[in-house]
């Protein structure tokens, strides 16, 4: 069956957001039959797309971008924004990746939520037609929310969609797609958030510690999970301290440990879980094990043992709480 006697099939880019929200029924509006890819790495999860994909009655598909995204937080061609956001080679990455699976699964375009001018640096209309260029799937990449101020695509010229039915939204103003949002009874809908923890400073800083100290081929997904529990202390350039703040922590830490990693513990008084990941061999664990003992609940000056489980085999450190206030210049 060829496109005339069928449905047009399209795969966008869903986040989530009310942008995505609103691109997939304007294509739907139109007799496309749309479907959501929503892309997952220890940056941006699934959730919020299930709900809001749930709340239009979207299907979806849910695909980890992880091992392929690696490289762009290391050296990404077009750099970071304010933090360490490769902003531009991220909508790249995701879009030669959907344009593979367009390809493979049978849909005939791709479209996203982006919006002209919405952010300065990746959807301003120079980055929009950049990526169009460059992903290799631009004359099939449909922006229905700003399609009217970019150039036209395959599908409006094939006929498959009316670009005069398309929108012209432009700007960081909310008020157009929220109109539209009750056009089309949208009224559950998240609000404008950065979704990606890579535009949060604190999980920022930390990962850009991380990528300063460990070679990009030892990176794994594990360390960029681990980056999101516990006080983080980088107490040389071969030795970083994990220190849980509650149980929550204590437990999302031992669910991430791995063979080569130190864990400590304070003996006698209740305290947190110490964790080193890739403890060097015959580390000095004296300043780690001061660590654990001066957050754990034993009085300030107390002698402590603190428990050491990984390496060659169990050994006790004998140490000493300490005002924690000496360890400030150490803590990302």
């Amino acid at each position: 069956m060829n496109l005339r006697q069928r449905q047009p099939r399209a795969l966008g880019l869903f986040s989530g957001g009310l942008d995505s929200m609103l691109a997939a029924l304007v294509l739907r509006q139109q007799g496309v039959e749309v479907t959501g890819l929503v892309w997952v790495t220890p940056f941006f999860t699934a959730e919020r797309a299930k709900i809001s994909a749930a709340a239009i009655q979207l299907p979806i598909l849910i695909e980890d971008l992880t091992d392929r995204y690696l490289h762009l937080l290391y050296d990404p061609p077009r750099g970071f924004g304010k933090w360490m956001n490769p902003c531009v080679d991220c909508h790249l990455l995701m879009l030669r990746e959907a344009g593979r699976i367009m390809e493979a699964r049978g849909f005939d375009f791709l479209f996203t939520g982006e919006v002209v001018g919405q952010r300065p640096f990746s959807q301003n209309k120079g980055s929009l037609n950049l990526i169009a260029k460059e992903c290799g799937y631009g004359d099939v990449l449909v922006r229905p929310l700003s399609a009217r101020l970019l150039k036209m695509t395959k599908p409006e010229r094939e006929g498959w969609l009316d670009r005069e039915r398309l929108l012209n939204i432009s700007g960081r103003g909310r008020k157009r797609q929220m109109e539209l949002a009750a056009q089309f009874g949208v009224t559950d809908y998240p609000a404008p958030a950065g979704g990606c923890l890579l535009t949060n400073p604190g999980y920022a800083g930390r990962l850009r510690d991380l990528v300063n100290h460990l070679p990009q081929a030892e990176l794994t997904r594990r360390d960029l999970e681990l980056l999101k529990h516990g006080r983080q202390f980088r107490l040389s350039p071969t030795l970083k301290v994990h220190v849980g703040r509650d149980q929550r922590d204590n437990e999302a830490m031992e669910q991430l440990v791995r063979p080569g990693d130190l864990l400590l513990k304070t003996l006698g008084y209740p305290g947190p879980l110490v964790l080193i990941p890739r403890a060097p061999d015959n580390a000095d664990l004296t300043l780690p094990a001061t660590l654990c003992a001066s957050y754990s609940d034993a009085p300030l000056g107390a002698q402590v043992e603190v428990q050491v489980e990984g390496g060659s085999q169990p050994r006790r450190i004998p140490s000493q709480r300490q005002d924690r206030e000496i360890f400030q210049a150490y803590l990302l």
